[in-house]
């Protein structure tokens, strides 16, 4: 018993204990704890770059679709560029980069 005399007067608070006991559950235990909420920001982050990469890609392909329904000299490049489409009298000469070993 004379280990409780021991004590410091101020961890001997009732309400000290009780705010000291709740701030652990809610950082460490609860369900939204500290480690949940690190990872839902970082989460947060990497869903928002997702988003202005695919939102510019929407802008270039839109960019893209707008040419090719308007200028039929871009809808000819589309064409031997994606599809490899020639005329009758022409030859297509695939060039392809050497490999690397």
């Amino acid at each position: 018993m004379k280990l409780f005399f021991y004590i410091p007067s101020f961890l001997k608070n009732k309400f000290l204990l009780a705010t000291i006991g709740f701030s652990v559950w809610v950082l460490f235990f609860d369900h939204n704890d500290i480690l949940t909420q690190i990872n839902r920001r970082s989460e947060l982050s990497s869903l928002k770059n997702t988003k202005t990469y695919y939102t510019q890609e929407i802008e270039k392909e839109r960019k893209i679709s707008e040419e090719l329904q308007s200028d039929p000299t871009t809808i000819e490049k589309y064409a031997r560029e994606k599809y490899m489409m020639k005329r009758d009298n022409e030859d297509l000469f695939i060039v392809q980069p050497a490999e690397k070993h």
